[in-house]
């Protein structure tokens, strides 16, 4: 196939999206594809007569406009075939907000939490802003940008006056920021290509949360799989896994991530629609569990986008 490996951009992933998409770039080729890769930089419009000289394009631009429907809406307009969820899934996953309201809706228990909005009027630097906010979530808290990947700005925060601080800094990342429980717990993840949904991996990172650090520097991290959990748990959150998949519209392939507490349970963190595939990337690990190679891996990823629109599905 002729395939264009879009990657790069100008989110904050962007360092992330080079790496995933020369691993792919390699990776493809070497099952014997015409490959071509296109940097949209900050001008996404730069890409698309390459992407409409393709046969498929294998979405590896991680964040910003390449991940929350920006540009799949716009391959969408001009007929362009590519990999990974659609505007509509791409947007509801990026948005961490709509996305816990989705998993409620699909029956997902996900962790309690408070948004805040630039411009809402609201002081977050009062104390009573923050015995309120302590009083509803607790401590730990944790604070992100609503729409971020890589845990881009998150601040775990474990002393109520050190809240304002970790704010300003998620609102340095986006327009929203979301205060949420912390979980205690173990960290899952579940992969998921189509009807097939691979085994569930335990990451134990070198940090308290699995960080940017943890996530993209070799010996930060160790990950298990398949997660040396009980199998009621491990069929239990392939469960949740389907149904957060089909509840978000998802297509292609996506990774889901998890808390799991002895006592307390699974939530839902988030979903993820374009996951990495750079060397230490989840989603190519929990293939190699199931005995599928990165390459073949790449190629499958990339047929079910053409099989898709050739059934007239998005």
């Amino acid at each position: 196939m002729k395939i264009l490996v879009l990657l790069g951009g100008s989110s904050s992933e962007r360092e992330v999206s080079l790496a995933s998409g020369a691993r792919v770039t390699e990776a493809l080729r070497a099952r014997g594809h015409e490959v071509t890769t296109a940097d949209p930089g900050d001008d996404p419009l730069a890409v698309l007569a390459a992407a409409r000289a393709a046969e498929v394009v294998w979405m590896a631009w991680h964040g910003g406009a390449g991940e929350d429907g920006t540009i799949q809406a716009l391959f969408d307009l001009a007929g362009v075939c590519y990999t990974g969820s659609g505007h509509l899934a791409s947007a509801l996953a990026m948005d961490k907000d709509l996305s816990k309201i989705v998993f409620r809706s699909a029956g997902v228990p996900t962790a309690e939490w408070r948004m805040l909005r630039r411009g809402d009027g609201v002081d977050f630097a009062t104390p009573a802003f923050v015995e309120s906010t302590v009083a509803a979530l607790g401590l730990p808290v944790v604070v992100k940008p609503s729409k971020q990947g890589s845990t881009v700005g998150l601040t775990v925060v474990k002393v109520a006056g050190d809240l304002p601080a970790a704010i300003r800094t998620a609102f340095d990342h986006d327009d929203e920021v979301m205060l949420e429980t912390f979980v205690p717990g173990r960290e899952l993840t579940v992969g998921i290509l189509g009807d097939v949904v691979m085994p569930v991996g335990e990451i134990i990172p070198k940090h308290e949360l699995y960080d940017y650090e943890c996530k993209y520097t070799p010996g930060m991290a160790e990950e298990l799989f398949p997660a040396p959990i009980p199998e009621g748990v491990r069929d239990e959150v392939q469960e949740y896994t389907r149904r957060v998949y089909a509840a978000l519209k998802l297509a292609g392939c996506a990774r889901i991530d998890f808390r799991w507490h002895p006592t307390e349970g699974l939530f839902c963190l988030e979903a993820n629609t374009l996951p990495g595939m750079t060397g230490t990337s989840l989603v190519p690990q929990a293939a190699q569990a199931m005995g599928i190679g990165f390459p073949e891996l790449c190629e499958r990823i990339a047929l079910d986008a053409v099989a898709r629109r050739a059934g007239g599905r998005a």
